[in-house]
C-alpha cells in the first residue's frame, strides 16, 4: 500500500469497534481525507491525543481501498488546551471545523480552505481579537474561497457602486433599491463596514465595532452561510455571543 505524509487538521472522530476511531481530516495538499487511527482509545495509545478535533498534526498515512490506516502523528500545533479552557473559543472552534468540513470534498486539494482554518484556529488559541468576529472572518473567507463571496458594497445584482442599505441572502449580500427584493433586510451602515472589514482582514474597524453592530453581523453571516451550504450548522447554535 502506498504510504503518504501531510499536514492536517483533524474535523471529526467517530468511534470503530472496541478501540479504534475513524478520523476524518482536512489536508494540506490531500483535502478531505478519511482514517483509521487502530487503538487510540486505549490508555497506552502512542498518538490518541494528537487526533482529536481541532488538533493540527503531521500525519502519515497508508491508502486502502475505502479508508487510509493512520501510521504515525506529530503535533505541529497544540491549540486544543487554549481553545477548550475558553467556552466561546471552543464553540466557535467547533462551528469553524463543522463548517470545513461541509465546504470541502475528499481528496480534492483545498489548500486555501487549510490555510485558513489553521490561521483561525491560532487567533482563537492566542486570543488575537474576540472569538466572534475570528469565526464571523473565517466563515465570510471560507465561503469566498468555495466560491460564495458576499457583497457588502456594490449591488451584489447589478453591481452598481454601494454604498447601499439593504441586504438580501439570496441575491448574495448588498443590493441597491432597485435590486431589492422583497423581505431584504436593512442593517446599519456600521454594519456592512464591519462585514466588509472582516471578509478583507481589516482587524483595525472589526476590533474598534460595537457589540449591537458585532450581533446584527453574526446574524446576517450566519443566515449567508446556511443558505449557501442548503442546512443548518447544528455547532452554531451553541456559540456564546455574550
Amino acid at each position: 500500500m502506498p504510504l503518504y505524509r501531510d499536514e492536517a487538521i483533524v474535523l471529526r472522530t467517530h468511534k470503530l469497534g472496541e478501540a479504534d476511531r475513524i478520523i476524518t481530516m482536512l489536508t494540506r495538499t490531500r483535502g478531505r481525507v478519511r482514517a483509521v487511527a487502530k487503538g487510540v482509545r486505549r490508555t497506552r495509545s502512542r498518538f490518541g491525543s494528537r487526533l482529536e478535533p481541532g488538533m493540527v498534526i503531521d500525519v502519515q498515512c497508508y491508502e486502502g481501498r475505502n479508508l487510509d490506516t493512520v501510521t504515525q502523528v506529530e503535533t505541529l500545533a497544540p491549540y486544543g488546551d487554549a481553545i477548550a479552557r475558553d467556552y466561546t473559543a471552543y464553540t466557535c472552534a467547533t462551528s469553524m471545523l463543522e463548517t470545513a468540513l461541509q465546504l470541502t470534498e475528499e481528496h480534492e486539494p483545498q489548500t486555501q480552505q487549510y490555510l485558513l482554518l489553521a490561521g483561525a484556529l491560532r487567533s482563537l488559541a492566542e486570543h488575537s481579537h474576540d472569538a466572534g468576529l475570528v469565526l464571523d472572518a473565517y466563515l465570510l473567507r471560507s465561503l469566498a474561497v468555495a466560491g460564495w463571496a458576499p457583497s457588502f458594497v456594490d449591488c451584489a445584482k447589478c453591481g452598481a457602486p454601494g454604498p447601499h442599505r439593504a441586504f438580501n441572502v439570496q441575491a448574495g449580500g448588498a443590493v441597491c433599491s432597485v435590486c431589492r427584493p422583497p423581505g431584504s433586510s436593512a442593517p446599519a451602515p456600521e454594519t456592512f463596514e464591519l462585514l466588509a472589514s472582516l471578509l478583507t482582514g481589516d482587524w483595525d474597524v472589526a476590533d474598534a465595532s460595537d457589540d449591537r453592530i458585532r450581533r446584527q453581523g453574526n446574524g446576517l453571516v450566519s443566515a449567508f452561510l446556511q443558505w449557501h451550504i442548503e442546512r443548518g450548522l447544528r455547532s452554531l447554535r451553541l456559540v456564546d455571543r455574550a
